[in-house]
């Protein structure tokens, strides 16, 4: 892995995937697809696959959340941030940075736990780190919950908005940051700002794309938005 400053962020540096890096390896134990007739066999037995390297890359979502909070501190300064779905911490590192009292990462993948202490190191920030799967039980202790880009399958979306929801009712302001993945819960949220960064296997000639932060809200009984006070 090199370590480089992040596009559209070059306050923060992150330990990146590149060509030489062999990351295809966390892909697949053989550096290659399984077919479907693998399914089944006895790859099953010897454990769980590799999750694929998420954290080895700077989302749209984590981008345009870390650059919202690095140019409003405001949003988390003095304040307790949690960073749901790290990935490789680049929200966490922001909030951090922009004067966070504290910053809790929570983050399912071992590699990108490994990942989120040397990013944490090479930014001179002090994260705290969960290892493990925290949506399906009670809110932490936090004043804001960061979510970056956790709307890209439906099954994640399924477990994130229930765990967002029982934020919002224990008074935790939500703030999402993305592009416009496929489960994004767009009724439920209001627009914050908009801010081009680049995506995920994005070439580089075909430019920066429109990616937004926003405040998740709660939802009437009978659907929409609860007025703001």
């Amino acid at each position: 892995m090199r370590i480089a400053p992040v596009p559209a962020l070059p306050e923060i540096r992150l330990y990146a995937a590149h060509p030489a890096s062999g990351l295809w390896r966390l892909t697949h134990p053989e550096g290659r697809a399984a077919g479907p007739e693998e399914e089944g066999t006895e790859a099953d037995e010897d454990g769980p696959e590799p999750q694929p390297p998420y954290w080895a890359y700077a989302w749209a979502g984590g981008a345009v959340l870390a650059r919202y909070i690095l140019d409003r501190p405001k949003s988390v300064a003095g304040l307790r941030v949690l960073d749901l779905g790290a990935g490789s911490g680049l929200v966490g590192i922001a909030a951090a940075k922009a004067g966070a009292s504290e910053v809790i990462a929570a983050e399912i993948d071992p590699n990108g736990v490994a990942a989120l202490g040397l990013n944490a190191a090479a930014n001179g920030v002090t994260i705290t780190v969960v290892g493990e799967d925290i949506t399906a039980g009670p809110p932490l202790p936090v004043d804001v919950v960061a979510a970056g880009d956790l709307f890209y399958g439906q099954d994640l979306a399924d477990r994130v908005i229930p765990f967002l929801d029982r934020c919002l009712a224990a008074g935790i302001n939500v703030l999402i940051g993305d592009p416009g993945r496929a489960y994004l819960p767009r009724s439920r949220l209001r627009l914050l700002a908009e801010y081009q960064v680049p995506d995920v296997g994005q070439a580089k000639d075909t430019g920066m794309k429109p990616s937004g932060v926003f405040s998740f809200e709660p939802e009437q009984p009978g659907g929409g938005l609860r007025s703001s006070p």
